[in-house]
């Protein structure tokens, strides 16, 4: 059972009840018979999972993206592809290298 104690006794005794609280024991600090903090040791706060795939479907890609394979691209290159795949536009170009890839080039 956690103890309720007074907030003057918490002052008087704070490095008694600091001790007591690393054992493991929990105490509410009341002022005028409301209680207004739990204290708990570090140790028993325990942290939220984390969730694997949290922002599973936030972020996508087409799938053209995958078959590019093994041809190699300036990052420029790939970006400019890659926003002309998202956005269906079509890109003009006389790069026989961009010109291989899927999508309208």
């Amino acid at each position: 059972m956690t103890r309720v104690v007074n907030f003057h006794e918490a002052k008087t005794n704070l490095s008694r009840l600091v001790e007591d609280t690393v054992k493991g024991e929990k105490f509410i600090i009341a002022k005028a018979g409301k209680p207004l903090v739990k204290v708990v040791p570090l140790a028993a706060i325990e942290k939220p999972p984390r969730r694997l795939g949290m922002l599973a479907g936030y972020f996508w890609y087409p799938m053209s993206l995958m078959s590019w394979g093994e041809q190699k691209l300036m990052p420029f290159d790939r970006i400019l592809i890659a926003q002309a795949n998202i956005e269906g536009l079509l890109l003009l170009t006389a790069d026989s290298t961009i010109a291989h890839y899927p999508g309208p080039i």
